[in-house]
């Protein structure tokens, strides 16, 4: 047996033993998992399904994109194209953008059909409309809700509240409500053939339905890097979830064609009142050119001069093409110096330096996103901040550069003006009229050209106005990913309540398992005594039930202690080779309430049923038990047995009085129809320790020992008090008593100790008080024996 203890607790892990701590809560286990399928089946029988709708849709190519090469060298656009998906990201998903489609659709109304456990929602084919006599901006933050039974034809009951105290009122009719007067009208022909039907109509704050969708929509590149955007909206309606895609997309582009617009207004502006202003001046100069040659009666001087001026034809054409440039960069310089803020700048107005025109067209750029992320966002927005930084780099390399070029384009007018002076100083010669005439008439022709000039360009941006496209391309309009709701594949779901249904319970029991210091069962003993024998374990006892075994007895207590005595016979066979009988066996345990007194009565009932003389011995003279659980756990009712429990005299009156002898001690009790002698204790002495000294204990345990087969003593708790160590010397087997769910394993290292330093003899352990689930063999296999039902042939016996 001492082997088997030795091999079993060189396992590192028992695998079965393991198993089987989850296996015997198989109930509970399974109960778990019902409980958690049924909630799978009721979240499944009336959660909301969901539907996922998906567009995808283009952002177009900006034209400045590829006109910001000069500005690479500084690092100002890194990463522009990512910037700019980011950014539209941000503007399409804008609360700005989501009100406005929120308006559209009238998505803060809801009206919901009253169903037997959840409502169902209506979209798009309402049986009624109804409409507040009230200013938009108050409906729009308004939070109501009402309920609503058709009645007739003509009349439905109105409440405010889910009772069935409903108001009748006529359709069309006004009714006052703490919103408003409200009007409700049907929006079908037969409104009757809805008889009883009842509707919650709920209406809530445009903003705050907005901000809802806004925490719902997803905007995700398809690909990295990609301008190719996914738009995603999970709906219960799959038709809603369609539409507030279609209209986002429809709302932001209207915007943006609308920012294209405002430029090319801007552009109209600015040429136009270019062209009213040069309108005046050339008329002036016409008038002067007619009244010079109608007063002078001058003849055809450009004929007569045209050889003379030959010569300066190539410069005056090139002054009159730097007097126009100089007059658009002053004028454009002046307009950037002067604006304000980021307003919009007017652009591609015919200058030749292509980098200023390239700078206006991302200024305005910058400046339409500035503006339509200040719908949905502060000045003090990074993004805000970072495009404002943008635009005042740009707004500086532009005024620098019209600068630069109205520097450059001086001193090249003031060149070609003094070559021209050289040209002209050789008609110093010709009359003074010719010398006039000439100079009105080149102011007419620059006039002329600058005016001429501007027509085109305001004709070029009325082009750029009528042909403005948006900048979302949409790839493909708002459809379904799939034929049914989404997240509710009923195979994951089921599949997923086992798992949990499972994990549960056994998180319980590996948590319990875990903080658990206590020992259960006969294996958790073995692994924790190490080479010391662990000759049985006993079954937990109910109150109900007999504490003691009876005659005859099946129970599981009964074959449990059956167990035990022939482990026990087959130790002390083992301890057998002198004369001296080797036959006292000491019961001890850690603490009070372990059953030690409850296995030494049991165990000397059971050695008696066998037909060994038996002695059983109170040592526990501190706090004796014995004597009463042996009365009180006995069948018998015979008076004079009774009142030999009280009256005979113990253990201490023996060591203390010598003229007593060990017969003297003896009670011959019948406890459930076995005969047995009791010792017991005596009355509690003020010295116990000392009395135990005693010399006369040697001889009264030699003298039981002669005149018994087995003496059974039940002595004090080993961890409590020193009393057991006294005596120990006289034992010839020690079982020391571990009670299954009491005793912490760390106890254990102290008896083992003892018993490694050769403290107590012969030692071995018995734990009880185990549950039947956890009986470390009989549970596992059974006995195969009843209380209640004997064998056919012991009942013919």
């Amino acid at each position: 047996m001492e082997l088997n203890t030795t091999e079993r607790n060189s396992e590192s892990f028992d695998f079965k033993e393991y198993l089987r701590k989850y296996t015997r809560h198989w109930k509970w286990i399974l109960l778990s998992v019902l409980i958690c399928l049924g909630i799978a089946f009721l979240v499944m029988r009336y959660d909301i399904p969901e539907y996922l709708a998906q567009a995808s849709i283009r952002i177009k190519d900006s034209d400045s994109s590829s006109q910001l090469n000069v500005f690479q060298d500084l690092d100002v656009f890194a990463n522009q194209d990512q910037s700019i998906v980011e950014d539209e990201i941000l503007i399409l998903k804008s609360r700005s953008y989501l009100k406005e489609v929120v308006r559209r659709l009238s998505l803060n109304r809801r009206i919901f059909v009253k169903g037997q456990i959840i409502d169902s929602e209506i979209y798009r084919d309402s049986p009624f409309n109804f409409n507040f006599i009230a200013p938009d901006s108050i409906i729009e933050a308004m939070s109501y809700e009402f309920h609503l039974r058709i009645s007739s034809k003509e009349t439905f009951g109105f409440s405010l509240d889910d009772s069935e105290n409903f108001t009748s009122f006529q359709f069309g009719k006004t009714i006052e409500t703490p919103a408003g007067e409200l009007i409700i009208t049907p929006n079908m022909e037969d409104i009757g053939d809805l008889y009883g039907n009842q509707y919650r109509i709920v209406i809530s704050p445009v903003t705050r339905v907005a901000q809802n969708y806004k925490d719902r929509i997803s905007i995700l590149p398809e690909e990295k890097g990609s301008m190719v955007l996914g738009i995603y909206l999970r709906d219960p309606v799959l038709q809603r979830a369609k539409d507030v895609i279609n209209t986002l997309i429809q709302v932001y582009n209207e915007s943006t064609i609308s920012d294209k617009k405002a430029i090319a207004d801007k552009t109209s502006s600015f040429i136009n009142d270019r062209i009213n202003s040069l309108y005046a001046e050339l008329s002036t100069v016409d008038q002067t050119a007619e009244e010079f040659k109608s007063d002078r009666r001058l003849p055809d001087i450009e004929s007569q001069s045209s050889l003379n001026l030959s010569e300066g034809a190539l410069y005056e054409g090139e002054l009159q093409k730097t007097e126009i440039q100089l007059d658009i960069a002053s004028s454009m310089r002046d307009l950037v110096n002067n604006t304000e803020g980021y307003e919009l700048l007017p652009s591609n107005i015919g200058l030749e330096d292509l980098s200023i025109a390239e700078t206006t067209l991302k200024y305005n750029e910058l400046a339409s996103t500035r503006k339509r992320l200040l719908e949905s966002s502060s000045e003090n927005n990074p993004v805000i901040r970072n495009l404002d930084q943008q635009l005042e780099s740009l707004k500086a390399n532009m005024s620098s550069s019209l600068s630069s070029m109205t520097n450059n384009l001086n001193l090249e007018r003031n060149s070609l003006s003094k070559r021209l002076s050289n040209i002209n100083s050789r008609l110093y010669s010709a009359p003074k009229n010719e010398r006039t005439l000439r100079d009105i008439t080149r102011k007419q022709e620059t006039k002329e050209a600058l005016y001429l000039y501007l027509l085109q360009k305001r004709e070029e941006s009325q082009i750029a106005f009528a042909s403005a496209e948006a900048k979302i391309k949409t790839i493909d309009p708002a459809y379904s990913l799939t034929n049914g709701p989404v997240g509710m594949d009923k195979r994951i779901i089921y599949l997923g309540s086992i798992l949990i249904g499972l994990l549960i319970p056994f998180s319980i029991i590996y948590v319990n398992d875990l903080l658990d210091t206590k020992i259960h069962n006969k294996l958790d003993l073995e692994k924790l005594a190490q080479d010391l024998p662990v000759l049985g374990e006993l079954p937990k006892v109910g109150k109900r039930q007999k504490k003691i075994i009876q005659e005859e007895d099946r129970s599981i207590l009964a074959e449990s202690m059956r167990i035990l005595r022939t482990n026990l016979d087959y130790l002390l066979k083992l301890k057998e080779g002198t004369d001296k009988k080797n036959n006292i066996i000491f019961v001890t345990s850690s603490v009070s309430g372990e059953g030690k007194t409850f296995l030494a009565a049991n165990l000397g009932v059971v050695l008696a049923n066998s037909g060994k003389k038996v002695a059983i011995v109170g040592a526990d003279i501190r706090n004796p038990k014995l004597s009463t659980f042996v009365k009180e756990n006995s069948s018998s009712s015979n008076q004079k047995q009774s009142e030999s429990f009280d009256d005979r005299l113990g253990l201490t009156e023996f060591l203390f009085n010598k003229s007593l002898d060990p017969d003297d001690l003896i009670t011959r009790i019948e406890v459930n129809k076995t005969k047995l002698d009791l010792v017991r204790s005596g009355k509690i002495p003020p010295n116990p320790a000392e009395l135990l000294l005693s010399p006369r204990l040697e001889s009264f345990f030699n003298s039981l020992s002669e005149d018994y087969d087995y003496v059974i003593v039940d002595t004090a708790p080993l961890l409590v008090v020193s009393d057991t160590l006294v005596i120990s010397k006289y034992a010839n087997y020690i079982l020391y008593v571990v009670r299954a769910g009491k005793t912490e394993k760390k106890v254990i290292d102290f008896p083992i100790k003892l018993a490694n330093e050769g403290k107590l003899k012969n030692f071995s352990f018995v734990i009880n008080g185990v549950e039947n689930s956890n009986l470390g063999y009989g549970g596992k296999y059974g006995y195969g024996y009843s209380s209640k039902k004997k064998s056919r042939w012991y009942q013919r016996a």
